[in-house]
């Protein structure tokens, strides 16, 4: 399972001129779902997102989790993070299939929202807008193959 993380002072999504999931402060993660990927995966990604120390703490250093700041986090799908690009036009073989993605999808939302963290979620499979404001900016990439 892969994840592009940012830290937000806020973000939504909307699909269809609707917003379908809005935070404050916390992390937007963008997320896929690769071929091979179970439940492990989807526990492991949400654990290791909710205690990942990218907070400023009163030192002014990364040195909080989302958990310690009480933050929120807008889960939002991108099979696009599954990208084969060898030649000029992206393949998305390495994705999970979209049945298998959307089950892996919600099962790492739950799992987000069972470590304590309130969650917020875009439409899997819609085309979606996503507006956020980037704090620091801190963009972090993770990948549960990579550990």
């Amino acid at each position: 399972m892969r994840a592009l993380i940012q830290r937000v002072s806020t973000a939504r999504v909307t699909v269809d001129d609707v917003v379908t999931g809005e935070i404050g402060g916390g992390l937007l993660a963008f997320v896929c779902a690769m071929k091979g990927d179970t439940e492990k995966e989807c526990a492991w990604l949400a654990r290791k997102i909710v205690n990942l120390r990218i907070f400023r703490d009163d030192a002014d250093r990364m040195n909080r989790s989302l958990v310690d700041v009480g933050g929120s986090a807008l889960v939002v799908s991108q099979f696009t993070l599954a990208a084969e690009t060898k030649g000029n036009r992206p393949g998305f073989s390495t994705a999970a299939p979209p049945d298998e993605g959307k089950r892996l999808y919600e099962i790492f939302s739950a799992d987000m929202s069972a470590l304590g963290v309130p969650v917020a979620n875009g439409i899997f499979g819609a085309d979606m807008r996503v507006e956020l404001v980037n704090s620091g900016p801190v963009t972090i990439w993770l990948d549960t193959a990579s550990g």
